[in-house]
């Protein structure tokens, strides 16, 4: 989960006030403390810390009740909305011009994950139909330009490296002839140790002659307290216009890098969140902040979904689905969308009022691993029985399927109860007014807090 610590305690915060029997000024008081506490752990600067929290309690305190939220709902209204101005409030996406090539350049340290990144963006605009080429000219490290090659290939995405000159703009100028071919050209540039002035001089000259769109500061979340020195001097050096933080899905507290985005002036347009190349997200503070709240982020949800599953055969589907003519093929296709989707507690998060949930990740395994189960068994079944379930409870189709799928016959009968379920609720849908159901159910997800 994307800083899951920081996100528990936070969480654990806005439950003592709704817990409590009265929110007056001491309530508020702690509430602010417990904060501070939380993110000064996560590695957020102090000075931005004092920031945020004085804005809280200030807001908390003054202002008036708001139609429709009472007073916790209003405070974890305002912890929310602080929380995202600190992270930049919109989002800031790249918007990628006609003309050929785009220039995205990526600058970085060691370690913080630049050329992995380097193949994630060119993955995440492949997928979004751009004819990518990747540029290596980190010409000091002698495995730069075979790494680059190799995560490159992987996602049969053009590089153009030279191992042998030690002249990152004789590279660039070598090969410029053949960047108009793409729609977006990637540029690996050298990293270092830290931010020394040979790199900061060979930085400014690659941006005044390549003169990248983009220029894109790659930090990784466990980079602590020197991120905003580090981001200041990349800034300095060729005016970054934004920030990727890697490695946002382990035990890093990941506070200092946002801290650094804050204070550079450049907001963060990607987040890593996992170690496969399709493990980025464009970031979108509200999503962001809503998952750390335990709120969801239907947005990146949506997304997910979109990259999953195919427009056409979702829209088919849905549509069956709203006919009620749902059987084990769709069952097996909604199946295979969650698992291109990713681990399901990475879906669980987005999901609004499910990142309240504490189930423990032995809970979550046991889950996929019953899925995965039930895809072995649907693999044994027939046409016929995929497409009328209810067929496999007669004779001895259940010893049958068990015998070559290698599932229990309780398991298979467990699916047979998923599916009726699933189909008896899709009735219920059916003829409803959507907005209705909706309203009913973020009531339900209203409970999340104790409200």
């Amino acid at each position: 989960m994307v800083l899951d610590n920081l996100g528990e305690k936070l969480k654990e915060s806005l439950r003592k006030i709704a817990r409590s029997m009265t929110v007056d000024d001491g309530a508020i008081q702690d509430l602010v403390k417990d904060i501070q506490r939380a993110l000064l752990q996560a590695d957020v600067d102090v000075n931005l810390v004092l920031e945020i929290t004085k804005k809280i309690k200030e807001r908390a305190l003054k202002e008036k009740d708001v139609k429709g939220l009472n007073l916790r709902e209003r405070i974890v209204n305002i912890v929310y909305e602080e929380l995202v101005n600190f992270l930049g409030d919109e989002k800031a996406d790249i918007v990628i011009e006609k003309r050929k090539p785009f220039k995205i350049m990526m600058v970085g340290c060691y370690g913080s994950g630049k050329t992995t990144s380097v193949a994630k963006i060119a993955k995440f605009y492949q997928k979004r139909g751009h004819k990518i080429a990747a540029l290596g000219l980190d010409v000091h490290r002698p495995a730069a330009p075979e790494q680059l090659q190799q995560v490159c290939d992987a996602i049969h995405v053009p590089v153009f490296i030279d191992k042998n000159e030690k002249n990152a703009l004789k590279i660039y100028e070598k090969h410029e002839k053949e960047f108009s071919k793409y729609d977006i050209l990637i540029v690996d540039t050298a990293g270092r140790h830290d931010l020394d002035s040979e790199l900061v001089k060979e930085i400014e000259n690659l941006s005044k002659r390549i003169q990248p769109d983009e220029k894109l500061l790659v930090m990784s979340a466990d980079i602590g307290q020197a991120a905003q020195k580090l981001a200041k001097g990349f800034h300095d050096a060729c005016g970054v216009t934004g920030i990727i933080i890697t490695k946002l899905d382990g035990t890093a507290r990941g506070g200092g890098a946002l801290s650094g985005a804050a204070v550079s002036g450049a907001k963060v347009k990607f987040i890593g969140v996992g170690e496969k190349v399709d493990d980025l997200e464009l970031f979108n503070p509200k999503g962001f902040v809503g998952r750390l709240l335990g709120m969801g982020d239907i947005e990146a949800l949506l997304a997910k979904a979109e990259e999953a599953i195919d427009k056409e055969k979702a829209e088919d589907m849905s549509k069956r689905l709203l006919e009620g003519d749902f059987n084990l093929v769709d069952l097996y296709e909604q199946m295979e969308a969650m698992n291109k989707m990713g681990p399901l507690n990475k879906i669980m998060e987005m999901v609004p009022g499910f990142g309240q949930i504490k189930l423990p990740k032995e809970t979550l395994k046991v889950q996929e691993d019953k899925l995965q189960r039930w895809k072995y068994a649907m693999g044994s079944m027939n046409k016929n029985e995929l497409e009328n379930p209810e067929l496999i409870l007669e004779g001895n189709r259940i010893q049958r399927i068990a015998k070559g799928s290698g599932v229990s016959g309780a398991e298979i009968r467990e699916l047979i109860k998923q599916y009726r379920m699933s189909r008896k609720m899709m009735k219920m849908m059916k003829g409803g007014d959507p907005e209705k159901l909706m309203k009913k159910f973020q009531g339900k997800l209203g409970k999340g807090f104790g409200m």
